[in-house]
């Protein structure tokens, strides 16, 4: 038996803003699992800075993808937890092959910049909705995908 849901979001808001979390989840996933293979195949001078890096990037990945995933579920919705949802729902490819270092930070730049625009272009919903908690995760989100950008492109400074 499902119980109806009265947090002061009507349904198809909390819809609109869950698929949009969705999304979000997909992609911190996506670059998660990009974070974690580029820590263990990372290699050359700069190892292990980088192998330490990427490990503290995909722990805080970890932790994020619970957040959005409670906070869809608090929306009264099921949250994806496949491979193959978050292949659908994702816009973060997959990076395959041997890479240097210098690709790997870039790669993890782009990815984290499109999480960030991601979680941007779930805002409005949110705003429209009065909806506080996902405002507010979406903020967290973003300072922390915003910094971690600006940290990896300055790794790519010459």
């Amino acid at each position: 038996m499902k119980t109806k849901i009265d947090i002061g979001i009507n349904e198809k808001q909390r819809q609109k803003i869950a698929k949009g979390l969705s999304h979000l989840l997909a992609d911190t996933y996506t670059l998660y699992l990009k974070t974690h293979n580029f820590h263990w195949n990372v290699t050359g001078p700069h190892f292990q800075t980088l192998h330490t890096m990427f490990e503290g990037q995909y722990n805080e990945l970890a932790l994020a993808v619970d957040a959005i995933a409670e906070r869809i579920r608090s929306l009264g919705e099921k949250a994806p937890g496949s491979y193959a949802e978050f292949s659908k729902l994702t816009s973060i490819k997959e990076s395959t092959g041997n890479m240097s270092a210098e690709k790997m930070i870039a790669e993890l730049v782009l990815g984290q910049e499109q999480v960030a625009k991601t979680a941007r272009s779930i805002f409005p919903l949110a705003d429209e909705a009065h909806d506080e908690p996902t405002a507010d995760l979406l903020t967290q989100r973003l300072q922390i995908h915003e910094k971690t950008a600006w940290m990896l492109r300055s790794l790519l400074e010459k």
